[in-house]
């Protein structure tokens, strides 16, 4: 009992620490005690093999290493002796633990029953947990198989879905409801529910068009309603459009309104093009051929009306640059223009090109017939060709809209209904430019169709293109032909067949001057080179013209007046209207300039020549060094001096007066004198310097000379103010 009790002692772990604690001491002192294990002779075989003196020699060793051994060996002690006290010490405390171990035997039974119960319970928890640990693999498996079949159900529901949907709009597309049938029979065709069932059909039509091409037997069922319904819709829409197309052709309608009408419905068009070309094609061109008609009437009408307020006076072969103002007519010839100024000016002519006149209302010609209007033919020109470009833009528009066309088929469709129009407007204006000789019309109605055809480009409406550019061709050729008409009519100028000679401006270079800022202001927007070339030609041919009038008269002075008077005129008309930097501008100025300087000198001589040429002169040798040569001169210096002193205030006067006699150009006149004193005070200037050399300091005389600062203050009180 006692030895299942220690044995029991050992494999358990008791709470008791004291008991512990002894049992662990005994452990430790028993280990340390029985280092060489007893030995029995009984056991030893010295004649056997196993018996080996080394190994006794390294237990000897080993125990000799331990301390206890080496600390009783030090000491002396009796090892036989120790080693009883051990075992009797060992005794005394197993007889303690076990004693121990009696007291605490019935904990010890008690814990050795719960073990026993916690075994049971154990166990029986085992056997529940492998109970459920195979009902979950059973269940596992149970849900393997209701996944599989979920996934199998739901590849069957998507299949079916498939097909439901497949043939729900199969069946759906085949079905032909008796509201369509009702509606497409009774309704008429402006109302919403036809179009939106025309809709219907017109996707009936294309679905069995579909399944025919895979022959579908269902097709059959309903081929027949369905063609029925398309005769019967194809039927009404006809009858509709065409309605509109003929309420075109009344007196006094505004086509833009069924036309309106018509583009609300488009798709009946777009369904007849579909199902019934041959009723589209009818449609279509009952419709060119009705507008055609309406344009040309209308178009051919108004341009008609609108000769009936153009200006009765209209230039003609004679009336020409270089034509004289008097020329003599013959007795059946017709009356000359009032006055040919008028068909070289362009007043408020030039209006015509401003953004507000030229976008702005069609004139009415009973309107202006009832008001005794008259306009020049650019005006006419401008009302009747942005009524063709605004018809034009929106009947192309309409065409691509309405008839699904677009690029050259559009054209095509264009051209089909405008071409007479077009083709009238060109023999018109070819007629009228057969014997046109206003060159300044002609070129605002180049800038006109430059303009509109700006307009067309911008609003991308490319039908009117090619006849723009017709009427271009027409336009340029006649306008150079003129201007070209004119310039030989100033190289064939004969100076002795205009008349009484005058100073003052002449009437061909007015007229040039016009002209030619006229052109220059219109070019401005849209340059031409080929203009600009013309215009050239042009101011050369007058420039020589002016040379040979002005050689006309006998003296060089009333030359240089005739030739300043028409300079300036010339720059002052084209400096209204050309800019400043224009080559016309600067090569009036440059000649101006030129005349003028010589003009001054040709007034000062006269009064001033004398002094004039001595200080040329003088100034002449001092560059030479010949100064010397002035010594025997003090006659002539002393005239000079005096003479200028006592007469110069009534020759400047005398001077002014003249100038202003002979420009018709105050401001120019005014100019031209301020120069002419400047002039005069620097050649006096000059007279100082001459003077005051040494060769001629001495002279008396020089007191006699006037001071510059006080001649410059006498001279500005006859500085004219205007």
């Amino acid at each position: 009992m006692a030895e299942a009790l220690i044995s029991g002692a050992v494999h358990i772990n008791t709470p008791d620490d004291s008991m512990t604690s002894a049992m662990a001491y005994l452990h430790d002192k028993k280990s340390d005690f029985d280092v060489v294990p007893p030995l029995h002779l009984g056991d030893l075989d010295i004649t056997t093999d196993e018996f080996i003196l080394d190994e006794v020699d390294l237990h000897i060793q080993a125990n000799l290493e331990d301390d206890l051994v080496k600390e009783a060996l030090k000491t002396g002690v009796d090892l036989r002796q120790y080693s009883k006290q051990v075992e009797t010490e060992l005794q005394r405390i197993e007889q303690a633990s076990i004693k121990d171990y009696i007291k605490e035997s019935q904990n010890i039974a008690s814990l050795h029953n719960q073990i026993t119960a916690c075994d049971s319970i154990l166990e029986r928890m085992e056997g529940m947990l492998s109970s459920f640990q195979s009902d979950l693999s059973s269940i596992s498996s149970e849900i393997q198989t209701l996944q599989q079949q979920s996934v199998s159900m739901n590849m069957r529901l998507k299949n079916r879905q498939a097909v439901r949907s497949q043939l729900s709009q199969l069946v759906d597309e085949l079905v032909v409801p008796s509201t369509m049938i009702s509606v497409i029979l009774d309704s008429p065709v402006t109302e919403q529910e036809f179009l939106e069932q025309l809709h219907e059909l017109n996707n009936k039509i294309n679905f069995a068009k579909e399944l025919s091409f895979r022959e579908t037997l269902a097709c059959s069922d309903i081929q027949d309603i369905v063609d029925r319904l398309k005769i019967k819709a194809v039927s009404k829409i006809r009858e509709f459009i065409l309605q509109k197309i003929y309420s075109f052709r009344k007196p006094m309608t505004n086509y833009q309104i069924p036309q309106n009408t018509l583009l609300k419905y488009r798709f009946f068009y777009q369904f007849l093009l579909a199902n019934e070309r041959t009723v589209a094609k009818e449609i279509r061109d009952e419709y060119l051929d009705t507008m055609s008609k309406i344009y040309f009437s209308y178009f051919k009408s108004y341009s008609s009306r609108l000769l009936k307020v153009q200006y009765e006076d209209v230039a003609d072969k004679d009336d020409l640059m270089g034509e004289e103002d008097t020329a003599k007519k013959g007795f059946f010839s017709k009356p000359s223009l009032k006055s040919r100024n008028t068909i070289f000016t362009l007043g408020q002519r030039g209006e015509v090109l401003n953004p507000t006149e030229l976008e702005g209302p069609i004139l009415i010609p009973h309107a202006a017939q009832r008001g005794e209007s008259r306009y020049p033919y650019e005006t006419l020109f401008r009302s009747q060709h942005y009524a063709l470009l605004d018809n034009g833009c929106r009947e192309f528009l309409f065409l691509s809209d309405f008839f699904m066309v677009a690029g050259n088929s559009a054209l095509d469709l264009f051209n089909s209904i405008m071409g007479k129009t077009l083709s009238m407007f060109m023999k018109n204006l070819s007629t009228y430019l057969s014997d046109c000789y206003d060159s300044i019309a002609v070129f605002l109605c180049i800038h006109i169709i430059l303009r509109f055809r700006a307009i067309t480009a911008k609003r991308n409406i490319p039908a009117l293109d090619k006849y723009w550019e017709a009427v271009l061709e027409l336009l340029w050729p006649r306008f150079e032909l003129i201007l070209e008409m004119n310039i030989q009519s100033i190289r064939n100028t004969d100076p002795q067949k205009l008349g009484v000679l005058d100073t003052r401006p002449h009437y061909i270079t007015r007229r040039y001057a016009e002209f030619s800022s006229a052109i220059v202001s219109i070019n401005q927007t849209f340059p031409n080179e080929r203009t600009n070339t013309l215009l050239g030609q042009l101011q050369i041919e007058v420039e020589n013209f002016v040379l040979k009038m002005a050689a006309e008269f006998p003296s060089r002075r009333d030359q240089l007046i005739f030739l300043i008077n028409n300079y300036d005129m010339m720059l002052s008309v084209l400096m209204e209207r050309a800019a400043d930097d224009s080559k016309e501008v600067e090569g009036f100025q440059q000649l101006l300039l030129a005349r003028t300087q010589e003009f001054i000198e040709e007034i000062l001589s006269s009064p001033f020549g004398g002094m004039i040429a001595f200080v040329k002169e003088s100034e002449g040798l001092i560059e030479k060094g010949q100064l010397d040569k002035l010594k025997n001169d003090e006659a002539r210096i002393t005239q000079l001096v005096r003479g200028f002193s006592s007469t110069w205030k009534q020759s400047v006067e005398a001077l002014s007066q003249d100038v202003m006699r002979s420009f018709t150009n105050f401001k120019n006149g005014t100019s031209i004198i301020q120069g002419a004193l400047t002039q005069l005070i620097q050649y006096y200037h000059g007279f100082h310097k001459v003077l005051s050399q040494p060769t001629l300091r001495s002279l008396a005389v020089r007191s006699e000379l006037i001071n510059l600062h006080h001649l410059m203050v006498e001279v500005k009180k006859h500085k004219p103010n205007f």
